[in-house]
């Protein structure tokens, strides 16, 4: 009974008094955001740079492959901290901008990855197979290729989906106030961090359930047409 008493008391303490339901679901609202126009910008970002790494130029190639490596090999925190104390340190831009910046060029460096091997991971005799029946070059990457590589880079990019969710916490170093932050103050007003913290975790849980879930409801719906 003591237990259940401390969980209700820390519960009404976190999320009850002072409307803390409300503070965490704003800060929920800004990691959503940032993840969602993260993934968008970095999945544009990765086929730019993978189109590149495989182009028949060289320079663009090396180019291509020198951007990636030095993303991908950055961490994410850094990269954030440049941007903002750095790049954008006298311009307005407003920070969660700034974030989706970072976490676009850095996601888009490993989605360029995935891109790029299952774009490879494709038999080329196929494409030639096609190119004999009067295929042109583009019907013949969107008509065979593109869909194959999309099945097999699916199960990674939908661990990268997660990964980026998860870095998004990070952002309180440059002040934006996502729900990591979030949570954090309020353990710090209540002077009951541990639950605080861990109904975060399971915000995060949810969240990363709810983008297996919504995948998984994606490869049902395709396979049953």
């Amino acid at each position: 009974m003591e237990f259940l008493e401390s969980i209700v008391n820390s519960f009404n303490s976190n999320l009850i008094l002072n409307n803390g339901w409300l503070v965490v679901l704003k800060g929920l609202w800004v990691t959503i955001l940032i993840t969602a126009f993260g993934l968008l910008f970095g999945t544009i970002t990765g086929a730019i740079l993978c189109f590149l790494r495989l182009s028949a130029t060289g320079l663009l190639r090396i180019v291509a492959k020198t951007v990636i490596a030095f993303l991908r090999g950055s961490p994410v925190l850094l990269l954030l901290m440049v941007f903002y104390y750095v790049v954008f340190a006298n311009s307005r831009i407003d920070a969660v901008y700034i974030a989706v910046i970072a976490f676009s060029l850095n996601s888009g460096a490993h989605i360029a990855e995935i891109m790029r091997s299952a774009l490879s991971a494709v038999d080329k005799k196929q494409l030639e197979a096609a190119r004999m029946l009067g295929f042109t070059k583009y019907r013949a990457f969107m008509a065979i290729t593109l869909p194959q590589a999309g099945r097999i880079a699916r199960p990674v990019y939908q661990n990268a989906t997660i990964n980026l969710l998860q870095w998004t916490s990070v952002v309180g170093y440059v002040t934006i106030t996502d729900l990591t932050r979030t949570v954090n103050n309020i353990g710090a007003r209540t002077g009951d961090p541990f639950f605080a913290l861990f109904f975060g975790i399971l915000i995060y849980l949810g969240i990363s359930y709810l983008v297996n879930f919504l995948f998984t409801l994606k490869i049902r719906n395709r396979e049953a047409l």
